[in-house]
């Protein structure tokens, strides 16, 4: 039996929310097991709803988008759509650094370091729900990468959105997953103005020189 939204229901002054809170931890259950087998790409809202046997509708009121759910199911401690989304939709010119700047600026506040280093971990090891990160890095960031590229009429934008996430991946890897030196102690503005250029390059550069 498929559980139907309540979401134009008010909720009366002292009526427990132990029931919202169930429905809300069984589609993220749900979620979790859907992304283990079908992966970002393939997992759908409604096969989630029916999965944790509930309305869509009430699946889309706790959460806005595939994205957020993902979040939530995977425990992801910061949504790269989300912290670099402002920054892709700016101005082509200064991108790379500006790409390489945000992501810095997040990867070194600790909470958030601390909760996306096992989770980065258990996805390079295909471990559980985690093994959908890399799709949903490619879904939801190379994508708009890719977009904002296709915007401006570059016929290479899928190739560059590729390298661009290959750059940025393999610095959270090297700074924080491998602490590899000297990368690992260097100040954020020396990275930036070492990798920002490379990756200006692969967004606005000819390919075939780089």
């Amino acid at each position: 039996m498929v559980e139907h939204t309540d979401v134009t229901t008010p909720r009366r002054p002292g009526r427990p929310r132990k029931g919202r809170e169930d429905r809300r931890s069984r589609i993220e259950d749900a979620a979790r097991a859907e992304f283990l087998e079908a992966g970002y790409a393939g997992a759908s809202i409604r096969a989630i709803a029916r999965r944790a046997e509930v309305d869509p509708a009430l699946v889309r009121h706790y959460f806005t988008d595939k994205a957020e759910l993902f979040a939530a199911a995977v425990s992801l401690p910061v949504r790269p759509d989300v912290i670099l989304g402002s920054v892709i939709d700016g101005p082509i010119e200064g991108l790379g650094e500006r790409l390489v700047g945000r992501l810095l600026e997040a990867w070194d506040t600790p909470e958030i370091r601390e909760r996306a280093i096992p989770l980065f971990r258990s996805a390079i090891g295909q471990d559980g729900a985690a093994r959908s990160l890399p799709e949903f890095i490619v879904g939801e960031l190379i994508g708009r990468i890719e977009d904002r590229l296709d915007a401006i009429g570059d016929s290479s934008a899928a190739e560059r959105a590729g390298l661009v996430a290959s750059q940025m991946v393999g610095l959270i890897a090297a700074r924080y997953l491998v602490r590899l030196e000297p990368i690992a102690s260097l100040p954020p503005e020396r990275i930036v103005t070492l990798v920002g250029p490379v990756l200006q390059g692969y967004l606005t550069g000819p390919l075939g020189d780089i």
